[in-house]
């Protein structure tokens, strides 16, 4: 009971932020601030155990409230359409629904979708987006951030390291995606989204996905940098990871960096991170280097398994997900970013 709380309570705080923000705007009372934020905490804590229809009650009753504003309203439907989507594929549709009540307040007042939610319901949301010619926000095209697309990563390894690192390409992309989102200069397209929308292409299907396509699919995401990578693992204790920038306005190579040595591929991903930040012209303050190598793990089993987490992920196949996520922490009780994917994927899982 109290590990689903702490997760919560990580969970929540972005929805806490937004409601006590909008709520303040317009001069509501603190306390019913609060109120709406701890309701919205309770519900996930609920959601976190498996009482799903308790915590849609608690969202029903917030959703019929008068002084909720555009914001607090977008956090209650959320939570609601997260809600009915863990009941399964015959609530789907009622789910899409509360998304598409979203959507109608304003697809781009806040920043969808959040890491809690299930890729197939993130999917869905990115069909609205879509629909309503809102992919990519008005407020992100005009940003003065350079946004960054991170594609999977190429494996290139020889004989039997090919097949026991097998999908790793999925995980590098992750982590590159998770330590560049702690660097305020740059802004990051969430890698559900650059999937989706090769998947909308047929692109995945075929495996066609070279440079010059990926270019392509940047600009449909609003991306000025495209990042391409590779690992390639000879033996026990050598292997390499290349990676490079390309420009989405000219498809030109901008910046190139590579790393050799022993396979300690979450060591190699944030050392390249830091290195790629300089050759972009991004000074990394010391907070900010601390922050980006927190994480990762030293087990390569542990990797493995959570690229294998990811991929049935991808497939939402959330029962095989959150076992791989939870072999990976098991292995290594300091992976935090497979601690965060198992806590996520927990209530879906049954």
């Amino acid at each position: 009971m109290k590990h689903g709380k702490h997760f919560i309570t990580t969970l929540c705080f972005g929805f806490i932020l937004v409601v006590s923000l909008s709520i303040g705007a317009v001069g509501i009372k603190a306390q019913e601030s609060d109120n709406v934020a701890s309701k919205l905490s309770e519900a996930l804590d609920l959601y976190s155990l498996g009482k799903i229809s308790d915590g849609l009650k608690i969202t029903q009753k917030l959703i019929g409230r008068d002084d909720l504003t555009s914001t607090d309203s977008i956090a209650v439907y959320e939570i609601m359409s997260l809600l009915t989507y863990s009941k399964g594929v015959d609530y789907l549709n009622t789910a899409i629904g509360y998304l598409k009540k979203i959507s109608n307040i304003g697809p781009c007042l806040i920043r969808l979708p959040r890491e809690l939610w299930p890729t197939g319901l993130g999917d869905q949301w990115f069909k609205l987006q879509q629909a309503s010619g809102q992919l990519v926000c008005d407020q992100d095209k005009n940003s003065d951030l350079k946004t960054i697309a991170i594609m999977e990563f190429d494996n290139f390894s020889i004989g039997k390291y090919q097949e026991e690192l097998g999908p790793i390409g999925k995980a590098l992309a992750d982590f590159f995606e998770h330590d560049f989102g702690k660097i305020s200069d740059f802004q990051v397209v969430e890698r559900n989204k650059i999937n989706f929308v090769l998947n909308e292409l047929e692109l995945q299907k075929s495996g066609s996905v070279d440079q010059s396509t990926a270019v392509k699919v940047g600009k449909l995401l609003g991306a000025h940098y495209m990042v391409f990578g590779s690992v390639t693992q000879l033996d026990g204790k050598n292997c390499r990871m290349v990676v490079r920038v390309v420009d989405v306005e000219t498809s030109e190579i901008i910046e190139s960096v590579d790393k050799e040595g022993k396979p300690d591929y979450s060591k190699m991903e944030k050392e390249l991170v830091a290195e790629l930040s300089g050759k972009l012209n991004v000074v990394l303050g010391d907070d900010i280097k601390k922050l980006i190598d927190e994480g990762g793990t030293e087990s390569g089993n542990a990797m493995s398994l959570y690229a294998k987490g990811l991929e049935y992920m991808d497939r939402y196949d959330y029962k095989k997900a959150y076992d791989f996520f939870k072999q990976a922490y098991e292995l290594d009780n300091t992976f935090v970013e497979a601690k965060r994917k198992m806590d996520i994927y927990r209530p879906l899982a049954t």
